[in-house]
Formats: structure tokens, C-alpha cells, sequence
């Protein structure tokens, strides 16, 4: 009687319209999700999902300076005042050794060593897995991790001109090197093993916990301030932020705010056309809304009476509610059809230009697309079951 009742009065026309304006929507929102998942990695390093934007900071170094003996380094009354800045996430210091360091490997009968330094900053900044980013004073084994153009400068400068083998990243994670530390009189001589390759950080890093260790034991006993900061920021495009950093006299290295201005455009730009999806979606759920409150007031008489004679209200719901909840099913499946045939359109060409993207799968757009379903299902079912509920009281 009530799916008889349903078939009389339905209007096609607004269900027809309801289900266009809901897939638009649907698929708006599921394509810009994928879209930006499959060209994330152009902008992003590391394994963060979003990557965060960081910039490097230094004071400048001038003639008078030098021959004044005027510090460079940041003091506490610095970090904090960055701090303090409304552009600013959290910041972190480059902790420099005090104490020598030589390191040294053999290839092919050929022996090469080198002065060089370390340099540590907190765990949260490094942009590589952490999974061997550890130090036990206990082992002499030092993790490292050097900046990925040194590796670059190698393969293509020095080991052609020497006629020595190129070297990959796997091959370098398994050399280990002949590191010696010297201070306070004493000489310490332990291994180094290469974890990782960083593109954010141009220096020879070591975990912080060796850092503070070794200098402790081998150098001046004096905490040392940072020559150098690591600043995490909310927005790079800030214009706040070039401004303040020009009237303290800081210098940026590299191209970090650029590339952080170019995810940013990017973020926003996703977020306009979720934003507008969501609407499209908002709008065709209140269509369907709309249409099923006609329904129920052409038939309000007839529903009353079913009621009357024994029909429970979640019975007399029922119908109204399973055919919103099968238009929204096919608002999903065909939303997702078209996803991933647009998807194959353009990924191709996004993969030629730039081979580290479009490697994601559909999952989270897939998620995106459930929670919807489930949310507007959820939504139209508690509406409708309270439009008959207000019929029964009625009675």
C-alpha cells in the first residue's frame, strides 16, 4: 500500500533533479580529493601526506662583523621573539659540534678522508624515515643523514672525473664510514651509518641525542647557540613573513618560501572546489528534502489512516526512507565511475611531466565519498522518520 501510494505521487522530475545536482556534487568533491592526492608529491618531499613548509634562517655575515667579533648566532631572546610571531608554528635550532670530526672510506683500493662537521635539529623537522633515527651511547654506531646533492655532486662530478663506480642511495645506506671525534684530549673512533638523504636540510645531520651526548663528552662544556633556525610557518605566502625577516636582517636559504607558496596556491585551490561540491551537495539534499516533504503532505491523509488501522510509523517510513537511501547509493557508485574514468584521462600526462606523481590510490577519495553517502543517508532517514512522527501525533 505505502510503495502503491509512493509510485502515484512520485515526481520525477525533482527526484531526476535531485540525483543530477547530487552527483555533480558528489563527483566535484571525490575528483578534487583525487586530484589533489595523485598531484601532491610534485609539491611534497618526505612521507608526510601534507607537507609541512619550513624555512632556514640565518643572520647575515658581514665584513664588520667578522672583524669585530660579532656573533652570528641566534640567542634565546631570538627563538623566542620568532616564536612570538603570528606566522610561526613552532621553530628549531641547527645544534653545531663542538668537537672535530674526520671521516673516512675505502673504494676499489682508493682511501679518502675528510675534516667535515655535524650538525643536529629536534626529530620533528628531519624529512626521512626515523625508523633508524636513533643513537644508544652504548653503540658506536652514529646515524647520518647528508643532504641528497652531496650524493649528486659525487656521482656526476668527483667519481667520473676519477673513474670511480657511481653510487645509488641503497648502495650508500649500506658503506659504512670511519668516523673519528677528538676534544678534551680524547679520541673516540666509531662507525657511521648513512639512513637517509634530505632535501630540506643542507648539512650533515646526526640525532640530537648524539649530538648532546658527544658534546658533552668531547667538547667546550658550553651550551652553544644555534647559528642557524628551522622555522615551521602557517602560510609561506605571508607577506608578513618576508617583512619581518628583512627587518631583522635574516637571510632564507634556498627556495623553501616558494615552493611552500606553490603548495599553499595549491591547498586553496583544492579547497575552493571541495567548498564548492560540498554545496552542489548541500543544495541537492535539500531538493530531496524538499521533494520527499511533498510527498508525504499529498499523502498526509492516506498515511494518517494507515496509521490508524496499525501501521507503526518506522513501517510507514520505510519506503521514503530506502529510496533515498538507493538514489544516494547511486549518486556514490556513479560519481566513483566517473572519478576514475577522468582519472585515466589525465593521469598519463600528469605521470610524463612529473614521475613522482599520480602513485596514490583511489582509497581516500573513496572514504570521502562513503562519508558522504553515510552522512546524507543518516540525515534524510532521521528527517523523514520525524515527518511521520509528526503525522502520528497528529492523528
Amino acid at each position: 500500500m505505502i510503495w502503491k501510494l509512493l509510485r502515484q505521487h512520485i515526481s520525477v522530475s525533482q527526484l531526476a533533479g535531485f540525483f543530477l545536482a547530487n552527483l555533480f556534487g558528489m563527483i566535484i568533491v571525490l575528483l578534487g580529493v583525487q586530484f589533489y592526492r595523485d598531484v601532491l608529491p610534485i609539491f611534497t618531499q618526505g612521507d608526510s601526506f601534507i607537507k609541512k613548509d619550513f624555512v632556514i634562517l640565518s643572520k647575515k655575515v658581514s665584513t664588520l662583523g667578522t672583524l669585530v667579533g660579532k656573533s652570528n648566532t641566534f640567542s634565546a631572546g631570538d627563538i623566542t621573539e620568532i616564536k612570538e610571531q603570528p606566522f610561526t608554528k613552532s621553530v628549531g635550532g641547527f645544534l653545531p659540534s663542538q668537537f672535530k670530526v674526520s671521516a673516512g672510506m675505502g673504494m676499489q683500493g682508493i682511501r679518502m678522508s675528510t675534516d667535515m662537521f655535524f650538525e643536529s635539529v629536534p626529530d620533528e623537522f628531519v624529512d626521512v624515515k626515523l625508523d633508524k633515527w636513533s643513537f644508544n651511547p652504548a653503540s658506536d654506531i652514529v646515524p647520518i643523514i647528508i643532504p641528497r646533492n652531496y650524493l649528486n655532486l659525487y656521482n656526476f662530478g668527483f667519481a667520473q672525473s676519477r673513474n670511480l663506480p657511481q653510487l645509488s642511495e641503497g648502495v650508500m645506506g649500506m658503506v659504512n664510514l670511519d668516523i673519528r671525534i677528538m676534544g678534551n684530549g680524547q679520541v673516540k673512533q666509531m662507525k657511521g651509518n648513512i639512513v637517509g638523504f634530505s632535501n630540506r636540510l643542507n648539512t650533515i645531520l646526526v640525532p640530537e641525542s648524539f649530538m648532546n651526548w658527544a658534546n658533552e663528552a668531547y667538547g667546550a662544556g658550553e651550551k652553544a647557540e644555534p647559528s642557524r633556525l628551522i622555522v615551521e610557518v602557517n602560510n609561506p605566502a605571508d607577506e608578513r613573513i618576508a617583512k619581518f625577516f628583512q627587518q631583522k636582517g635574516y637571510e632564507t636559504e634556498g627556495n623553501g618560501l616558494d615552493a611552500g607558496k606553490a603548495t599553499w596556491f595549491l591547498k586553496i585551490v583544492i579547497g575552493i572546489v571541495l567548498s564548492v561540491g560540498l554545496l552542489i551537495s548541500v543544495l541537492s539534499f535539500y531538493i530531496l528534502i524538499l521533494s520527499i516533504y511533498l510527498l508525504l503532505q499529498k499523502n498526509s491523509t492516506k498515511l494518517e489512516n494507515l496509521l490508524l488501522i496499525g501501521y507503526s510509523p518506522a513501517r510507514v517510513a520505510r519506503p521514503y526512507q530506502l529510496l533515498t537511501v538507493i538514489l544516494n547509493l547511486a549518486v556514490l557508485l556513479l560519481g566513483c565511475v566517473v572519478v576514475m574514468s577522468v582519472r585515466s584521462l589525465y593521469l598519463d600526462t600528469i605521470m610524463n611531466l612529473y614521475p613522482g606523481a599520480g602513485g596514490g590510490s583511489m582509497i581516500l577519495s573513496l572514504v570521502a565519498g562513503c562519508v558522504i553517502f553515510v552522512g546524507v543517508s543518516v540525515l534524510n532517514i532521521v528527517i523523514i522518520r520525524r515527518k511521520i512522527n509528526a503525522i502520528w501525533l497528529r492523528k
